[in-house]
């Protein structure tokens, strides 16, 4: 998996507790809605699937923090006392505007980009251009 344990522990100190008391299959469910998350809001410019198939220190940083502050807001959800849920929140809307402002383009990642020669060339679906201009003198 793109994240372990041991980055959680560095982003939160309370996220060995939260960890702990969810099962496993929740924080594995929490960590691919996490990654979904990212992707739908990354996915447009960078290429997620090669960013996240980073192992150990070739990883992006960014990339694991936000991927731990989203997987910790989804275990913290499925908790019985939602244990720390202001702080989780409050890290999840940062992450979230962080990641808009990576989506519009205003802060770049160090992701990969996606290749030229991939098949889903977006623009070229949209046309533009106009009509000859009008010349209304008589």
């Amino acid at each position: 998996m793109f994240i372990t344990e041991e980055d959680y522990i560095q982003v939160s100190s309370d996220a060995l507790k939260i960890i702990q008391q969810a099962n496993e299959a929740n924080r594995l469910r929490a960590e691919r809605r996490a990654t979904e998350r990212i992707t739908s809001y990354l996915g447009g410019r960078y290429d997620m699937e090669q960013a996240f198939a980073a192992e150990g220190e070739s990883r992006n940083d960014d990339l694991v923090g936000l991927m731990a502050d989203l997987a910790l807001y989804f275990m913290v959800l499925s908790l019985p006392q939602k244990m720390g849920y202001e702080v989780r929140k409050e890290q999840y809307e940062k992450a979230v505007a962080y990641l808009k402002e990576v989506q519009s383009g205003k802060v770049v990642m160090n992701l990969p980009a996606h290749s030229e020669s991939e098949e889903d060339n977006t623009g070229d679906m949209i046309r533009y251009g106009s009509d000859r201009p009008n010349n209304y003198i008589w």
